[in-house]
């Protein structure tokens, strides 16, 4: 997982930067191909294609039913409205056959798991508490019931879970353990003699908690507990439970509550159970990766139970990759909504006695809005590369425990950095629209509100961060576990020789001897992609060999000390993660630049790439100067070509923001509907034809005609 790091390691030893010619070479055709000073256009309708990806048919079409209004959110509506509709538009899915790609084709699927996630992505755009009880229904429940049980419970119970004639919760989180799966407290214990498993939660802190169809809808739960057979604790299972009669009241043994109202969302009805003394059949065990036979003799294919664990967890990733995916389209809509506005928006007269500004043309209204932009198109060129390894994976083409483990560790890098950029990018644009972003018609709010527990479900952004970066270190220590002396003491020379390098600063001398203070100069070392790959896969090689250093004592340690330890590093280790993240996003757009329709829009793109590597270096600009990779000259530079950048990208924001995709029927916001457009033309014809006519009052401080 660290290999983009490891490319660049030899790179950071060395003043002089490594050319991409390819690029170059590109470039140079480019500019060939067009017309002597002819400022790029983007073709919004060829970029468009290739932001659909490779299920384009699938998101199209999940647009159009999503434009219906009857699966639309209407605002305004009572918590229990709003749950009543949203249960009725789950029957509208599948009538519409929305629910069923990635089932087996056994049960009427069509086993298309890529095509399944895209799809549900592009709910988001009807209503977010749509997209999240339709994944409670068949991305939780019912995938729990496919990935983790046997041909028994296929048959027996996926009719239901599809058809929405069992609606479903998926109880795993409980109150007193939300990420720490492992240690939820809620026990299966096996009778021999009657042949069931006997449920129980002991204490008030082991109620299932927050989950969707809960408090009203469900009739049945995939309940997660420890294993207990013959006085063994086999970890964490899945079993199937019934929890409602035909009436919608509890079963013997189960109680609930329901959460309420909440922050965002309340078209779900989220809520909490316990159980005690609850028995189902042994055979309701979601048997694949753990079974027990009538006499509860306990038995798995995967002997370690902490792989057991992870690899039962591991199957459910698809929650991430929607989140990922839908997160961006979030920041996609809330963009095309400002950007759109702030188009057409005049305010102040700064450059002219007569007409107002265009707000966007105010750079710090640019700064606001469009490294968002970049960031946006950088996540969603790197799920379309998520939602291909998720493809691969699940349907059997590259399905080994190496391709899982890279799934598992690119959803917990990516899901938190889609998913905060889209509460930032949320609120940046509902700002940069003043009053009219506050109000609940344009948009911006409900999104922000809906969004909002997407950074602390399916796993706290934190607590992923710290898995991907427990990977980097594991691969990291993997270099080393059969080297020899030899290797050993090369790389400790190596390391020192570089630490002597960047910490004395020769680096930053020799950068600065070439640059001559020219930022010009400066400028066009930055701006090269093999530079800036350099930078951030070398933060990220850097950052995780001293965490490695740091904590190579924790072996000798007792286990309390270890712990602490690990502690001390915990911020530096979520931050190497985040690193990681951001650089697989650039890695991915970077790539993309590849599929560009035409010159043109692949030089639009290349500028927006280059205001998101740019703007990845200037956040982190601290550490490379501490860390002696840049010079003050060049450090100056990054946010001198990003300013540059910003005026480039200027005139092509509406198109990019138009190649999402997303009609007024998906924006449903009215000051991106060309409303103010209208009005500022109304208001500029007005004053203009009352100068025309000479009818407009003279200002207080205008000259005197007779002076």
């Amino acid at each position: 997982m660290v290999d983009t790091a490891e490319r660049a390691a030899e790179q950071s030893r060395t003043s002089t930067p490594v050319v991409d010619a390819a690029e170059h070479e590109a470039a140079a055709a480019a500019a060939a191909t067009a017309p002597a000073g002819a400022a790029p256009h983007v073709d919004v309708e060829a970029l468009g294609r290739q932001l659909l990806g490779t299920w384009a048919e699938v998101r199209l079409a999940s647009r159009e039913l999503s434009s219906r209004p009857e699966l639309q959110k209407v605002e305004g509506l009572s918590v229990a409205d709003h749950r009543k509709r949203v249960f009725e538009q789950l029957k509208l899915l599948v009538d519409h056959g929305q629910v069923h790609r990635a089932f087996p084709k056994a049960v009427g699927g069509l086993e298309d798991h890529g095509g399944n996630i895209a799809a549900f992505e592009e709910l988001v755009a009807a209503d977010p508490s749509l997209q999240i009880k339709s994944g409670v229904q068949w991305g939780l429940f019912g995938a729990a019931v496919l990935h983790l049980g046997t041909e028994y419970h296929h048959t027996t119970y996926l009719p239901g879970i599809m058809s929405l004639d069992v609606p479903g919760a998926f109880a795993m989180t409980e109150t007193g353990h939300g990420s720490d799966v492992a240690a939820i407290a809620t026990t299966a214990t096996y009778d021999p003699e009657s042949r069931e498993f006997v449920l129980d939660t002991p204490f008030r802190g082991a109620w299932k908690d927050y989950l969707g169809n809960a408090a009203v809808d469900a009739t049945a739960a995939v309940v997660f507990a420890q294993l207990v057979t013959k006085g063994v604790n086999h970890g964490v299972h899945a079993f199937y439970v019934p929890i409602r009669d035909a009436n919608g009241d509890f079963l013997p043994g189960i109680g609930g509550e329901d959460d309420g109202q909440k922050g965002g969302l309340n078209g779900i009805d989220n809520g909490r159970l316990h159980f005690t003394g609850v028995r189902i059949p042994r055979t309701d065990l979601l048997n694949r990766y753990g079974d027990v036979a009538e006499d509860g003799t306990y038995s798995s294919p995967i002997a370690s139970p902490g792989r057991r664990f992870f690899t039962m967890l591991g199957t459910l990733v698809q929650g991430r990759v929607s989140l990922d995916g839908s997160a961006t389209i979030a920041a996609k809509l809330g963009l095309k909504i400002a950007l759109t506005y702030g188009d057409q928006r005049r305010q102040f007269t700064a450059g002219s006695d007569t007409d107002e500004e265009v707000v966007l043309d105010y750079q710090r209204h640019q700064r606001r809005l469009l490294p968002l932009l970049a960031t946006t198109y950088a996540a969603s060129f790197a799920h379309e590369m998520f939602l291909h390894k998720f493809d691969d994976v699940f349907s059997g083409k590259t399905d080994t425990d190496a391709d899982r483990q890279d799934l598992e560790t690119i959803a917990a890098a990516l899901k938190p950095l889609s998913t905060w950029h889209a509460l930032e990018t949320l609120q940046e644009a509902r700002e940069a629209c003043g009053g009219a972003g506050f109000l609940t018609e344009n948009r911006i709010t409900s999104l922000r509100q809906d969004l909002d527990i997407w950074v602390t479900f399916e796993g706290d952004n934190n607590v992923l961060l710290q898995l991907v970066a427990k990977r980097l270190l594991t691969d990291y220590s993997r270099k080393f576990a059969k080297a020899d002396a030899g290797a050993l003491a090369r790389y400790v020379v190596v390391q020192a020789a570089g630490k002597a390098y960047h910490g004395s600063g020769l680096r930053s001398v020799a950068q600065t001897v070439r640059d001559f203070g020219s930022t010009a100069r400066s400028v066009n070392w930055l701006q090269e992609s093999a530079t800036q790959r350099e930078l951030l896969t070398d933060r990220v090689a850097t950052m995780i060999a001293e965490i490695g250093g740091r904590l190579r004592p924790a072996s000798k340690l007792g286990k309390k000390a270890a712990a602490d330890l690990f502690n001390s590093q915990q911020n530096e280790l979520i931050e190497a993660a985040r690193a990681h993240a951001e650089l697989l996003q650039w890695e991915a757009f970077t790539e993309a630049l590849e599929q560009a329709p035409d010159a043109g829009t692949k030089q639009v793109l290349t500028w927006l790439r280059d205001l998101f590597g740019f703007g990845l270096i200037e956040k982190h600009l601290a550490w490379y100067l501490i860390h002696g990779r840049l010079s003050p000259q060049r450090a100056q530079a990054v946010s001198a070509y990003i300013d540059r950048l910003l005026t480039r990208i200027r005139p092509h924001a509406v198109d990019l923001v138009d190649a999402f995709g997303y009609g007024p029927e998906l924006v449903r916001a009215k000051i991106a509907s060309g409303a103010e457009a209208e009005r500022q033309a109304e208001a500029r014809a007005y004053y203009a034809a009352r100068r025309a006519d000479g009818t407009l009052p003279t200002p207080e401080k205008a000259p005197s005609k007779h002076r």
